[in-house]
């Protein structure tokens, strides 16, 4: 009997200390990332900057026990869509700056006669840097192997309500029993350079209009807080990103307390456990906020795999 497969895709997180290099070596190899025609330039680029950027990349999976979380937290998600899916679907995930890369798992997809596989890019908004880069990853790996499934694929699941739904959940876990209107709330994008942006990447725009669809579900929910922000973290270089940076932002948020939510991301990875939990704690401890709170992003959570499974289906 012909089976179908969902694959989850994702950029991957360094699996022990000793892949900190390989994750950033092969990040900064991607022609979406660094977008200079000169594969030479881009190689010596990316090498200097895995060269300078190793170590300091060590020490803050370090403090994360010695590895990104992202990997246990996906497969704990792929085990759950499996059991919803059941044994004719096979759930499995692909990363791709570290392992599991895509030939692998194509490998074991070409042995159980699968006829169709559908990727689902764990990406809200769509990017080149992120979706598209996924996307053709494993397009280029499927089509240099032997297998003859059907690919099928999304490239946004941003206005999926169900997924808002999983989104204003874990904004509801973080607030508990206080009051919203204590909180200002910023919504935490991943930045990008703006040349990205202005050579048409649409990120900015999937951006700015989720957060007016999760504004117009808190108003439904009556999540009423004191103010609604967006912000750009995780800018490295010295080219112009995408503002207003989160350190801009929470310098002028006149409410002294604040809920963030990682908008960029579906798990919980370094950029939200290290930057947003520890470093930006410590930015706003310094600015005097009484209450900094960092939402989980859906991880597991039983909606965000209802919503998966309605993404998979609209799919067919």
């Amino acid at each position: 009997m012909k089976k179908e497969a969902v694959i989850l895709l994702n950029m991957g997180g360094p699996n022990n200390l000793a892949e900190v290099e390989v994750f950033l070596k092969n990040m900064f190899s991607d022609k979406n990332i660094l977008t200079m025609k000169s594969n030479l330039l881009r190689s010596f680029i990316g090498g200097m900057i895995t060269f300078t950027r190793t170590e300091s990349s060590q020490e803050i999976y370090r403090e994360l026990g010695g590895k990104s979380p992202i990997v246990g937290h996906t497969k704990e998600l792929v085990k759950k869509l499996q059991d919803r899916l059941g044994s004719n679907v096979i759930v499995d995930f692909v990363m791709r700056y570290t392992p599991p890369f895509a030939p692998e798992v194509i490998e074991r997809l070409n042995k159980e006669n699968v006829d169709k596989i559908y990727l689902i890019p764990l990406y809200p908004q769509y990017s080149t840097t992120t979706t598209k880069s996924s996307l053709e990853d494993f397009e280029e790996n499927y089509h240099d192997s032997d297998g003859d499934a059907i690919l099928v694929e999304t490239k946004h699941f941003f206005e999926n309500k169900t997924y808002n739904k999983s989104v204003l959940e874990r904004i509801k876990e973080k607030v508990g029993n206080d009051d919203y209107r204590d909180f200002d709330i910023i919504f935490s994008a991943h930045g990008l350079p703006q040349k990205i942006v202005d050579a048409g990447d649409v990120y900015q725009r999937h951006v700015e209009r989720h957060v007016d669809i999760l504004k117009d579900m808190m108003n439904e929910e009556k999540m009423n807080f004191h103010h609604v922000h967006l912000a750009y973290q995780s800018k490295v270089g010295p080219l112009a990103w995408l503002r207003p940076s989160l350190e801009e932002k929470l310098e002028t948020v006149r409410n002294r307390g604040v809920v963030i939510f990682p908008l960029a991301f579906t798990i919980d990875n370094s950029e939200t456990d290290f930057e947003l939990d520890i470093e930006y704690r410590e930015i706003a401890e310094d600015l005097g906020f009484k209450e900094y709170r960092v939402c989980r992003c859906p991880n597991d959570s039983d909606t965000f795999v209802d919503a998966l499974q309605e993404i998979y289906e609209k799919m067919k």
